[in-house]
């Protein structure tokens, strides 16, 4: 597993803290990894309903569904 360090602002330490505080996370690194999983998915979500869009539109889908899928 690789370390990477950040600065973060005061508020995301805070909200870091919060999420600890409230039970919603164990550690600092757990929010992190927990902010990080929802932008990915956040992203595979986008790559979808572009998908979708673009065989909609033009009925076809281009790109690589078999690596989209895989994400998931």
């Amino acid at each position: 597993m690789t370390t990477i360090s950040i600065p973060l602002n005061q508020e995301l330490v805070d909200f870091i803290q919060d999420m600890i505080d409230d039970n919603k996370a164990e550690t600092k690194a757990e929010v992190v990894r927990m902010a990080l999983r929802k932008l990915q998915e956040e992203r595979l979500i986008k790559e979808i309903v572009e998908a979708r869009d673009s065989v909609k539109k033009y009925g076809v889908f281009s790109g690589d569904l078999d690596k989209l899928v895989e994400k998931i």
